[in-house]
């Protein structure tokens, strides 16, 4: 791939464009990418978009932003990589933060609509758990994995519960599983010296080690948000979907939002183009009033994007020696098995037990959930259809 140091406007540009029309969750946005990078500006080869969404698998965080970050920084160096991630954020950043200033009014507390958009996040979920179980624990392993991950975070509530099994499903998977290795494109030429690396490494260790120490000292909740948000951004495999449990933890058993803001909001965030992520936004902006709102929202989106970058730009020039080594591709699949088990404990708590308590809400759900597995019904327009219909049936 061409570096165009120049080239961060068109960068940004066309992410822009991405981040307006790319619906459907982080597998539709690798989709687009493809045909806008690879066949349409012809920015890479098919080989080395391989290779740079296998790193962003890889990664914990958003994996499609994740990889419109590498592909800017590829193309435009570290300024590309920033106009990447605000081109193709800021747009489904802005709606959600409009949906929590709407969610902030009282008159909100009885809306059918409301519940609609809450049973909507539920058959998201399950339909999450659903592909994600077929892809990631395909055998009596990883379901093992799975099913242990899942009884430990909902028995152990709290960061530890989450945290430890992916350890332990790391440790397992690289004991247990012999992948074949891979070879890496040669065509692929990092477009990251070795120090600007190293020094993203240590920034994100420093600040995954920092920020909490700092939040618990000055107990400020602008530091706090900001620390959650980064501590999600750096520590949640499996995409956008997964960071649904770690930020239920630490936003809503602490009382920043309700449960009902919070899966109000997580649904709403399947409407909109762009990565789900920008729910840490709404977040945010939904946890106070005025400029203090637009200010946690600002912090949180930040925060929760910054690991991904670090990560990515550090990451870059070793990705071809690191891939190669099954054994690194043996303890992802160990945590990736985890990953879905994380994903099962949300789905029934807090989402299954806050919403489904009668026998209608469990056929809202069950609709939702065959819409979108077996009807191929997209997740914004489920939203639509559940925020209607929860209109008509609960108001």
């Amino acid at each position: 791939m061409k570096n165009s140091p120049y080239g961060w406007l068109e960068v940004g540009w066309t992410a822009l464009k991405l981040g307006l029309t790319s619906f459907g969750g982080p597998i539709a946005h690798i989709g687009y990418f493809r045909t806008e990078y690879v066949e349409r500006k012809r920015w890479l080869s098919e080989e080395v978009f391989a290779h740079l969404t296998a790193l962003c698998q890889f990664l914990p965080g958003p994996a499609s932003s994740q990889l419109g970050i590498a592909i800017g920084i590829q193309r435009a160096g570290l300024l590309g990589g920033i106009a990447a991630w605000l081109g193709f954020t800021l747009p489904s950043a802005v709606l959600m933060i409009v949906f929590a200033i709407a969610m902030q009014g009282e008159w909100l507390a009885d809306a059918g609509w409301l519940q609609g958009l809450k049973l909507a996040a539920a058959a998201v979920v399950a339909q999450a758990v659903w592909s994600m179980a077929r892809t990631l624990a395909p055998d009596r392993a990883r379901v093992a994995m799975t099913v242990f991950t899942t009884g430990f975070t909902l028995l152990l509530p709290g960061a530890l519960g989450q945290i430890l099994p992916l350890i332990v499903c790391g440790v397992i998977g690289w004991l247990y599983f012999k992948p074949e290795p891979v070879n890496a494109p040669a065509s692929f030429h990092p477009a990251v010296h070795s120090m600007t690396a190293v020094i993203c490494l240590a920034m994100f260790t420093l600040l995954l080690i920092a920020l909490p120490v700092i939040a618990f000292t000055v107990k400020d909740p602008l530091l706090q948000l900001t620390d959650i948000g980064y501590r999600a951004g750096s520590l949640v495999f499996g995409g956008g979907h997964v960071v649904l449990p770690m930020l239920e933890e630490e936003t809503v058993a602490s009382g920043i939002v309700s449960d009902q803001q919070f899966l109000a909001g997580y649904a709403a965030a399947q409407a909109v183009p762009g990565p789900l992520f920008t729910f840490s936004a709404y977040i945010g902006a939904v946890s106070a009033y005025g400029a203090e709102g637009a200010a946690r929202a600002a912090a949180m989106l930040v925060a929760v994007f910054l690991p991904s970058f670090l990560l990515v730009t550090g990451v870059l020039p070793y990705w071809e020696k690191l891939r190669t080594r099954s054994s690194t591709r043996a303890m992802l699949a160990g945590v990736n098995a985890s990953v879905v088990g994380l994903l099962l404990a949300a789905l029934y708590d807090p989402i299954w037990t806050v919403t489904v308590h009668h026998a209608i809400d469990f056929v809202f759900v069950l609709i939702g959930f065959i819409s979108l597995v077996f009807w191929r019904c997209p997740p914004w327009l489920l939203v639509i259809a559940a925020a209607a219909g929860g209109w008509m049936v609960y108001t």
